[in-house]
């Protein structure tokens, strides 16, 4: 059906042409179009709208009419809806400045290179992609069209996280890092389930508002079944990216750039408790490796995920308090665990202490924070959230602090780290020519399966 309908409808096929985003005027606001407009993609339309600075012109949603789409369409009841976002491109296009898209990692790959091709500007969630060859080509396509913005929606690469990591280092309080600990120990959906799993979940009747063979985009079908929606894709290593895709960037992601770590040359399994070949494991420890940069040294980050896996605590830790800055997991309500989501950053003379999303860094224990506090620099406040950001980027007012050339590469080491998990092998990896070296099947793995018949079009650049 898709493959004779991409072939009617010539706005299908526009995913690689050159086009030109519209020059938008200094008081003018940015035309939005909003794919995935339930559960996080509400939010999502719901920041992008406080701002003041953006026309909702076209909402899209494959399940568009369920309970969890009521509320955008009650806020924006006369906006054109669409079930499938290349009709909405191709019915829509000249009307469109930007498109943001709230959906599932696997499905942010087809709909940015159709957008991009368009000359759409990008606001994605992150990670970027589900494999690593979707995230290569979504940088080459965002370099290929350098007047396109991009922006992944890591939102604390905004907040007051970004503005002192990038002050620090700077400043040289942030330097010689050899070792990080990245935590997440917070329920996860699967934590429920029983990992001796041996087959998918059976097929149960479909809701009649959603467009299931849209859903699944360019991956290989299965039937129907409620466990893989509304935020349970993120359990499946068919279509989500676990705890790590989930939470990596939001933890990890102003080390990944102001360390310039670029991508490891080694990813290890060091546990994977409840390993089965279906769902994220119950609990996982990974090792990244990082070779030396420059002047600075060889770093190792070490990820931690399930319940009762926490990491080693250093002397002088502190309280593992419930920051404000953190939202609440996708499963509902942040409750107090026994460690809440963060990081530790051990460097040759400093430890740092810090969260999630905006959260800033401390430095522990206590004494040693006293001792500092007088060479700490000023940090400058954020001109911008980070939709914002995104919007007063594409006036040109502003550059986006998390473009795909920089999400890119962070977004790829979570694609990595999940093949790990997969698979249970370590990876040798080679950073320049971008390939596995002690494994055909795990650097196969790394492209991914072949799109489904009538999506092959936007895996070309």
């Amino acid at each position: 059906m898709l493959a004779s309908a991409a072939t009617a409808i010539p706005g299908f096929l526009l995913a690689n042409e050159q086009r030109h985003p519209r020059k938008i005027g200094p008081n003018e606001k940015v035309n939005l179009a909003c794919i995935g407009i339930g559960n996080r993609g509400r939010e999502i339309i719901e920041a992008f709208h406080k701002t003041g600075l953006a026309n909702i012109v076209a909402l899209c949603d494959v399940d568009m009419g369920a309970p969890h789409t009521q509320a955008v369409m009650k806020m924006f009841p006369d906006v054109p809806r669409f079930q499938d976002f290349r009709k909405m491109f191709d019915k829509m296009g000249n009307q469109i400045d930007a498109i943001t898209a709230g959906v599932p990692d696997f499905s942010h790959f087809p709909i940015t290179m159709m957008a991009i091709g368009l000359g759409k500007h990008v606001y994605v969630e992150k990670p970027m992609a589900r494999t690593f060859q979707e995230v290569e080509l979504m940088m080459k396509a965002a370099a290929k069209h350098p007047k396109v913005v991009t922006q992944m929606g890591n939102q604390g690469h905004s907040e007051g996280n970004y503005f002192q990591f990038k002050s620090w280092v700077e400043a040289g309080i942030i330097k010689d890092v050899t070792d990080i600990t990245a935590h997440m120990n917070s329920p996860r959906r699967w934590h429920g389930w029983d990992p001796k799993i041996t087959s998918f979940p059976a097929a149960e009747p479909m809701p009649s508002t959603l467009d299931w063979d849209i859903w699944q985009m360019a991956t290989k079908g299965h039937t129907y079944n409620k466990d893989f929606v509304n935020g349970q894709w993120r359990c499946w290593f068919d279509f989500g990216m676990g705890a790590l895709g989930d939470w990596g960037a939001h933890i990890l992601d102003t080390a990944h750039q102001f360390l310039d770590l670029g991508l490891p040359y080694e990813v290890a399994p060091l546990k994977l408790d409840g390993h089965n070949n279906f769902f994220y494991p119950m609990s996982t420890t990974l090792s990244f490796k990082f070779p030396k940069r420059g002047n600075m040294p060889p770093l190792e980050i070490k990820w931690y995920d399930g319940l009762d896996n926490l990491p080693p605590i250093p002397n002088g830790y502190g309280v593992s308090g419930l920051d404000p800055n953190i939202p609440p997991p996708s499963t509902g309500e942040l409750k107090p665990v026994k460690l809440n989501p963060g990081k530790i950053i051990y460097s040759k003379d400093l430890t740092f202490k810090g969260g999630s999303h905006g959260s800033t860094l401390s430095i522990i224990p206590e004494e040693k924070a006293k001792e500092m506090q007088s060479k700490l620099p000023v940090v400058p406040a954020s001109p911008s959230n980070h939709f914002a950001n995104f919007l007063l980027a594409c006036k040109g007012q502003e550059q986006t602090r998390s473009p795909f050339s920089i999400a890119g590469p962070l977004s790829q080491v979570f694609c990595l780290g999940v093949l790990a998990q997969w698979t249970g092998e370590t990876i040798k990896f080679d950073r320049e020519k971008k390939i596995i070296t002690n494994s055909k099947k795990l650097n196969d793995m790394l492209v991914g399966p072949s799109p489904r018949k009538g999506w092959e079009q936007y895996y070309k650049v």
